[in-house]
This record gives structure tokens, C-alpha cells and sequence, in this order.
């Protein structure tokens, strides 16, 4: 850009809006690429998109760009392609009043300076004209942007009260741009963060996964979430494990927040539904601290309080009950793994066989480097899971419900009883062949049901 970072030419998408600006240009009007991709490639990061803003109205874009739609009439929106890339041209325009504190009740159209003022941060309200070669700066975001600093556009309390996310979205943007956000900012939203809580949990939902994968350091993004009053209003929960003790000699680190925190700075490939595994593997230890006699901090059946919390929490945030199975299964089944090496092979087997077992052991690692320290159980896991790659984990069993009623064992739970019975011994590699074990198992039925009754069989195995 003009005297900074020129538009760049190696994305085939920007040569695509400079076409688009130029044919806007070309008929006599004023036309700018703004918002996320001026801020972006300031920054020498691609855009995620290419927006396009001019003082032409809907319908002289319409015109302009054959196949165009209007996607946002009220607010002058057009989708235009050009070329293999579709375009969101929008009128400038000022936004009147907001009554429910995310959307403008009305627009009208305006100039390039007053639609920049109606932007969210002054790092968002920047154009730039790639014709001139200009940048076109009304807010002072290229200050901001060179201090790497997250501000309000104007009066900040009035920015919120306009769109109460606009909160959210300002420690997002400071956690994945690794940025401050200004004091005069930082204060407003404390001010006003309750009102974080008139959003659609969906809203809130979508910001927060979006923050836990994009920022740079997630867990310190969470504390600033803190810091700035926004996380006891969306996840009470996560907030009440500030302060919460944990035994030293497995968590030198610190209380059960800092965990949390540290074990989201360490994720590396990250997905959401390990983000939120992390966040929420500890929630239950609050709800379940308690204090033997000898003055030893436990935390009884933390992981299944978790799960539940985990449950409660996922559904008031609408996750689809897709993503609310995996993570508080995850959360219920954290600590298993510490017995791993006791367990037995059958075991072993079933819970690294289970859909979830790779995110269950990501977690695993995260929580032992968080704390700790210790990895001889994700190092004797890895190398088990080694080992069976070149078979099933959990193969076909041998032993099917139908042979062992062709036993005379009757319908009923102990067919299953049987059945997991054999299966696990399957697992152990205890026989060779299908029909070893099935010879076994005869045996094994055989001494363990009573003789026949004159009343009929009976269904009791002897203990």
C-alpha cells in the first residue's frame, strides 16, 4: 500500500478485486477495498477475504457486475463475482439506531468517512484504493495498527452498546494478532461486560471457538477474557477455577486455572473439539475439592462432575450433540490413562479401540506437560498403539451371541455375559484360533451352569 505494503499480486484474488474496483472506478464512482484486508496485508498476513465498499448504490452495482446478487437489500450489500471469486461490494452507509444491541435497526447511505466511523475497531476502518496506490485512514488504524493496539472506533461505550459482541470480538482480535487492547477500550468493556449475556449463545459460542483456535497464546486469552470481566458472564463455571488448590507435588504450577491456561498455550494441532476438552477437563474440581483427614487436597469423581458440567455447559452453548458426546466423553474418561500400565490387555485394547482414544491422549500429554511433567504412560500408549497397526485394534470377535446359545444358553443378559467374556479373551491373545477358544468357552459354560432343573434351566452363573 502507498507508502507501506503494496497490494499483492501473488493472490490471484487481489488482481480479481483491483479488476472489480477498477470497473467501479471506470464508471464514475468511488470504490475502496476495506475492512480485514487492508488490516491483513498491513500486516503481511493473506486476507481471509477481499471486501469491497463504494458510494454506488445496489442497484448501479447490479448493473456493473452481470449475475450479481443482492444479498443484504436494507443494507446495500451485492455479491458480485468476477472471475472464480465472489466479491461483497457494500454501499458506504451510516448505521441508525440498534434496540437489540447486535444488528442496526436502519441504514442510510452516507460517505467513506461516515462508514468509517460506524466500523467496530479503528484497525477494521481502514481502505485503500489499489488504483491510486492510496491508503484512506479517517480513524487512525494504521497508528493502532503500527502500536499493535485493539481500539474502539469513537466512543467505546457507545461501540458496545450498539453491538454488545463487539467485546468478545476485541479480546479475540487481541489474542490472535498478539495485540493490547487500549485502556480507555479495556475499561469500557469491563463496564459493560454483562451485557455480553443478551447475545445468542450461539454468537458467543462461535467467538469463543474461534478465540481458543486462532489465538496465538489461547490461554493467555482466556486470562485476559478474565481480566476484562467477560468470562464470569459466559462460562461461570471455568471462572470459579480461579483460586481452586491443587496438590503441589502433581501441580507445582499452580492452582487449577493456571493449568487450565498452560495446557491451551501448549496445543499444537488444534481442533475445537480439543480446545474444549482442554478448557473444560477440570471443571468438575471445584464443585468436588475436599480434604481428607490428614489434611490431603482430593477430588472424588472429579472427571464424571466434569462430564456432567461439560454436558450442561456445551448445550447452553448449542453445540451440536456431535461435538457435546466428544468432548465430555473426553472429559469424563481423562483419567484413565494414569492405569495404564496396569491394565489388562483386553483392557488396553478397548479403551485405545475407542473413537475418541487419539484426543483422549492428546489431552493426556497436554495435562501431564502442564503439571507435572511425567509422560511414561502417553510413551508406553504410543508405542501400544505402534504395535497394533498392523492389526485391528478391536477385531471381528470369534465368538457371535448365536454360538453361545447354540450352547444352551438361553436368551437373556447372559449371553452377553459370555459373549464379553470371550471377546476379552480374544483380546488377550490367550487362543489362537476361533475354535481353541470356542472349545474353551464350552468348558468354561459348562462348569459354570448349574444341571438342568425339572422346572426348566436356570440363567444363574455360579460365582
Amino acid at each position: 500500500m502507498a507508502g507501506e505494503t503494496a497490494l499483492s499480486t501473488a493472490d490471484p484474488r487481489a488482481t480479481l478485486a483491483l479488476q472489480a474496483v477498477r470497473r467501479l472506478q471506470g464508471a464514475g464512482f468511488i470504490a475502496y477495498l476495506a475492512g480485514g484486508c487492508v488490516r491483513d496485508t498491513l500486516l503481511g498476513r493473506p486476507p481471509k477475504d477481499f471486501d469491497i465498499a463504494t458510494n454506488a448504490l445496489p442497484e448501479n452495482i447490479l448493473s456493473l457486475f452481470p449475475n450479481a446478487i443482492e444479498v443484504g437489500k436494507a443494507f446495500g450489500v451485492v455479491r458480485a463475482p468476477v472471475g472464480n471469486v465472489v466479491f461483497e461490494i457494500a454501499t458506504f452507509r451510516s448505521d441508525l439506531s440498534y434496540s437489540d444491541g447486535r444488528h442496526p435497526d436502519a441504514v442510510k447511505f452516507a460517505d467513506a468517512a461516515h462508514d468509517a466511523l460506524r466500523r467496530d475497531f479503528t484497525i477494521n476502518a481502514m481502505f485503500y484504493d489499489p488504483v491510486a496506490g492510496k491508503l484512506i485512514d479517517y480513524v487512525g488504524g494504521k497508528k493502532d495498527l503500527d502500536d499493535r493496539t485493539i481500539r474502539f472506533v469513537g466512543d467505546d461505550d457507545a461501540r458496545i452498546k450498539e453491538d454488545h459482541l463487539r467485546m468478545l470480538r476485541a479480546v479475540r482480535f487481541a489474542a490472535a494478532l498478539d495485540f493490547h487492547i487500549a485502556s480507555g477500550t479495556f475499561d469500557a468493556i469491563r463496564r459493560n461486560a454483562p451485557l455480553i449475556t443478551r447475545i445468542s449463545m450461539e454468537r458467543v459460542r462461535d467467538e469463543m471457538t474461534r478465540l481458543l483456535i486462532e489465538a496465538s497464546k489461547p490461554g493467555q486469552a482466556i486470562m485476559l477474557l478474565n481480566s476484562c470481566g467477560l468470562l464470569e458472564q459466559i462460562l461461570p463455571e471455568v471462572a470459579a477455577m480461579k483460586g481452586q488448590d491443587q496438590p503441589p507435588e502433581f501441580h507445582p504450577e499452580g492452582d487449577v486455572f493456571t493449568h487450565t491456561a498452560a495446557m491451551l498455550d501448549l496445543m499444537q494441532d488444534r481442533s475445537e473439539d480439543l480446545a474444549w476438552s482442554v478448557l473444560l477437563h477440570d471443571v468438575g474440581k471445584p464443585q468436588t475439592a475436599e480434604r481428607t483427614a490428614e489434611g490431603r487436597l482430593r477430588f472424588p469423581n472429579h472427571a464424571k462432575e466434569g462430564a456432567r458440567l461439560t454436558q450442561s455447559i456445551m448445550q447452553r452453548l448449542r453445540f451440536p450433540s456431535r461435538s457435546i458426546e466428544t468432548v465430555s466423553s473426553c472429559v469424563a474418561n481423562h483419567m484413565r490413562i494414569a492405569d495404564a500400565r496396569k491394565m489388562r490387555q483386553s483392557t488396553l485394547r478397548r479403551m485405545v479401540g475407542s473413537p475418541h482414544f487419539p484426543l483422549e491422549l492428546e489431552l493426556h500429554r497436554l495435562d501431564c506437560l502442564a503439571s507435572h511433567r511425567k509422560l511414561e504412560n502417553y510413551h508406553f500408549l504410543s508405542a501400544f498403539m505402534e504395535r497394533m497397526r498392523s492389526e485391528p485394534v478391536l477385531p471381528k470377535p470369534w465368538i457371535t451371541g448365536n454360538d453361545i446359545k447354540a450352547m444352551g444358553v438361553p436368551e437373556g443378559p447372559e449371553v452377553g455375559h459370555w459373549r464379553r467374556t470371550a471377546y476379552d479373551a480374544q483380546l488377550e491373545g490367550s487362543f489362537p484360533t476361533r475354535d481353541t477358544l470356542l472349545d474353551w468357552l464350552k468348558e468354561q459354560i459348562a462348569a459354570n451352569r448349574p444341571p438342568a432343573s425339572p422346572n426348566g434351566p436356570e440363567n444363574t452363573i455360579k460365582s
